[in-house]
């Protein structure tokens, strides 16, 4: 019989307690009572307890959105459909919203809010990964913080949606996105301006040169240098 792992056992077990203790020190204890773990090995997994069970179950969820949209064929929809489709497929997959209300919570508070912001761009960033973004320049950046607060209202949105099937979410879904395409509109309209775009050609140069992190430096983003700067 294979044995679950020390990690799922631990999650299993902490969530059965949040819907009325939060993401909390007594959840947690809780969870390593009855999922019969050790202590010592409990916090050493998860040094600050709840918060990094909770973060851990966040990207449980991402993990599992990722494998519905490798699952799915994607070939017949229009971008921006594809995109509304994984957001959806994120917040299906949730089993109870109250996992979700506390956690948001819990990433509010000053403490962990930075916390709460690196769980949400993970998500977006998963998203874009799985739907084949190959930007190597600003765009890296700016299609994940435009999707981050499309995805962050949505989840505000749905939280408090009671209508059938969450209906109004995905209704509320599609217009935030129409109004990023809107944006995208007016941006490749003053690309095609002459005068907008001689003003912002130094800027858009500098820009360019801004790269995606390489996953081996840990820092948020990397420098392109030029001739001029060796």
């Amino acid at each position: 019989m294979t044995q679950t792992p020390i990690e799922d056992r631990l999650l299993n077990a902490m969530i059965s307690h949040v819907p009325f203790d939060g993401w909390s020190e007594a959840s947690f204890r809780a969870a390593i009572s009855e999922s019969d773990v050790n202590d010592t090995v409990a916090r050493a997994l998860y040094p600050r307890g709840a918060v990094d069970l909770a973060l851990a179950y966040h990207r449980k969820g991402d993990a599992a959105m990722v494998a519905r949209l490798n699952e799915a064929d994607l070939s017949a929809m229009r971008f921006r459909d594809r995109i509304a489709f994984a957001v959806r497929a994120r917040l299906e997959l949730v089993e109870d919203k109250e996992l979700v209300r506390r956690g948001m919570t819990l990433f509010a508070l000053p403490t962990y809010a930075p916390d709460g912001a690196k769980a949400v761009w993970g998500t977006v960033d998963a998203i874009w990964t799985a739907l084949g973004d190959t930007s190597d320049d600003v765009n890296w950046y700016t299609k994940r913080g435009t999707l981050g607060a499309v995805y962050s209202a949505t989840v505000l949105y749905w939280l408090g949606d009671d209508s059938p099937d969450h209906q109004a979410t995905w209704e509320f879904l599609d217009r935030r996105i129409d109004n990023v395409m809107q944006i995208e509109k007016a941006k490749a309209q003053a690309r095609d301006n002459p005068v907008l775009s001689k003003l912002m050609a130094g800027p858009n140069l500098l820009l360019s040169r801004l790269k995606p992190p390489r996953p081996t430096t840990g820092f948020p983003g990397r420098w392109q240098p030029q001739d001029s700067d060796k």
